[in-house]
């Protein structure tokens, strides 16, 4: 091979492992990363437990500082659950009103599952988020005479949060808004403790 044909050779070597390179760099960032949106969700809490809100302002009541959120919406009062389903599944309880609501269930590769207000059965949203295993025990275990209104969600990862958001069209409406999201409950089925948004 000529001189001229090893130089090209050895660029287009040095190319492609550059290029292999930078694509696993870039795959490994959201693993690498401590700052990502689970593990800042989950800092934010202290690990799980509750909801943590974004309220909007309402009259004198300036909106809280939120690390976890930091270009927040004027127009949406936020509510987020970080949870962990190897202590159990995760129920999310919200009561729908006049305000548009959306629930939105993120994994740590982003959003999976996502529904508004408008699938509310009589006014009520009951989402139960779980692995594939802990679905088939519910199905084993169901009673086929009763029927569920829940939503069975199926993780792909054990770890995650929930993310609600509720619109207030109008400054009037923005204390109704935040008490939407602090009603919404995030409970570990089988630990016997219901962590309330506002708690």
């Amino acid at each position: 091979m000529s001189p001229r044909g090893r130089l090209w050779l050895a660029t287009a070597c040095g190319l492609v492992l550059a290029g292999l390179v930078h694509i696993v760099v870039v795959l490994a960032i959201p693993s690498l990363s401590e700052s990502d949106a689970l593990s800042r969700a989950r800092a934010g809490q202290g690990g799980e437990g509750g909801m943590r809100i974004f309220a909007l302002a309402t009259g004198d009541t300036p909106p809280a500082a939120e690390a976890w959120l930091p270009i927040p919406d004027p127009v949406v009062a936020v509510g987020l659950c970080p949870y962990d389903l190897t202590d159990g599944p995760l129920r999310v309880a919200a009561r729908t009103g006049p305000l548009m609501m959306s629930v939105a269930v993120h994994g740590r590769r982003g959003a999976f599952y996502a529904v508004t207000d408008q699938a509310a059965v009589r006014g009520a949203l009951d989402l139960v988020i779980l692995t594939r295993r802990q679905f088939d025990e519910a199905l084993a275990n169901e009673d086929e005479n009763e029927v569920s209104r829940d939503v069975r969600v199926v993780a792909p990862n054990t770890k995650g949060f929930v993310v609600v958001r509720v619109i207030a069209d109008l400054p009037s409406q923005r204390a109704a808004a935040n008490a939407a999201v602090q009603a919404v409950s995030c409970t570990v089925e089988g630990a016997g403790e219901d962590t309330k948004a506002g708690g």
